[in-house]
């Protein structure tokens, strides 16, 4: 996973590089938790352009990244979503909370 923060915009930006299955989204988590922890951003997006593959760990992954992140009054988004991805995301209502966005959009916080 590759992981972009912008400190003038308060944003977070992880880059998934692999399937997202329970052993990765458990490496995911931890990492993603640490960078949350560490810089408290006001926006989080993960970035599904490079994953194939999602079980119902990477749903868990998201839904506690966006707990996580809605304590400090923060927002989540997902971007590069598959078709096959996005239905997994449908089937769990997940998109009633979590939007997919065409295009991250950077907003400076003063």
């Amino acid at each position: 996973m590759k992981v972009n923060h912008f400190i003038e915009d308060k944003l977070l930006v992880f880059e998934i590089t692999e399937e997202l299955d329970h052993h990765a989204a458990e490496i995911i988590r931890k990492r993603a938790d640490y960078e949350i922890q560490r810089f408290m951003p006001k926006k989080v997006i993960f970035d599904f352009k490079r994953v194939g593959f999602m079980d119902s760990a990477g749903i868990g992954l998201i839904i506690g990244r966006y707990k996580q992140v809605n304590c400090f009054g923060g927002r989540l988004e997902m971007i590069n979503v598959n078709d096959k991805i996005k239905r997994v995301f449908e089937m769990s209502g997940i998109l009633k909370i979590i939007p997919i966005v065409d295009e991250i959009k950077t907003e400076k916080i003063s």
